[in-house]
């Protein structure tokens, strides 16, 4: 299993069978390195409703076809634009012809900004994923600052591979993401969510090397881990 990093909090996961995307922000997205109309997906899996996480979602839904899993009133939302979807709520799981999806608490916002009508749309509760395919755990955290709770989720799941944000003023700084990674035990952490605008400069190498025995790993654009089963 293949797992890419494509700037703020955009991941791909390429299984044996399957193309996943997390929070697909494409278009405005000056980090990235990936066009909407160039990706391959089956599923899209959504962790909240603001649009640098949405983001390219209905165009490459429309065109792949791709299964939208998001928070029940993203999803929603989401199907009234003509998408398949499936909506989930925090503490839910379920099974997927791709691997297995459950929703984690994230504390953050979310509401959708249709910026033409100047209207901001309520689109549920943001979440983290926990997504296990392949006999591998992977966590992204979505937007989030940190909670205690995330000692539960690591006492609660054998995690190989965690996206924490890192950007801080929206979510986690790398102070709090630090604690974060102690507390969900991730055999690996990479930063996320940082640098793609002025306000969330960090420097995810120094973030990494604060972690212990080699966990924290910097995936540039691009970039990808193989998970072996």
């Amino acid at each position: 299993m293949k797992v890419t990093y494509h700037g703020h909090s955009v991941i791909t996961v390429e299984t044996e069978n399957h193309h996943l995307i997390f929070d697909p922000f494409l278009t405005g997205n000056p980090l990235t390195d990936l066009k909407p109309e160039d990706v391959k997906a089956d599923a899209i899996l959504l962790t909240h409703g603001h649009s640098d996480h949405v983001g390219d979602t209905v165009e490459i839904a429309k065109r792949n076809g791709a299964l939208v899993v998001a928070p029940n009133e993203l999803a929603v939302y989401l199907g009234w634009k003509g998408l398949n979807v499936h909506p989930m709520h925090i503490g839910g799981s379920h099974r997927f012809d791709f691997g297995k999806v459950k929703l984690t608490q994230a504390f953050h916002g979310s509401a959708y900004t249709e910026e033409d009508n100047q209207k901001i749309v309520y689109t549920g509760m943001p979440a983290g994923i926990l997504l296990t395919v392949e006999g591998k755990t992977i966590f992204h955290a979505g937007d989030t600052g940190l909670f205690s709770d995330m000692k539960l989720i690591g006492e609660l799941n054998h995690i190989d591979l965690a996206f924490l944000p890192i950007g801080d003023n929206f979510t986690m700084g790398p102070e709090d993401a630090k604690l974060a990674a102690e507390w969900l035990r991730a055999k690996q952490v990479v930063p996320v969510h940082y640098s793609t605008f002025p306000v969330i400069e960090q420097d995810p190498h120094a973030f990494a090397d604060s972690l212990p025995g080699g966990v924290g790993k910097v995936l540039e654009v691009g970039e990808s881990i193989e998970l072996k089963s």
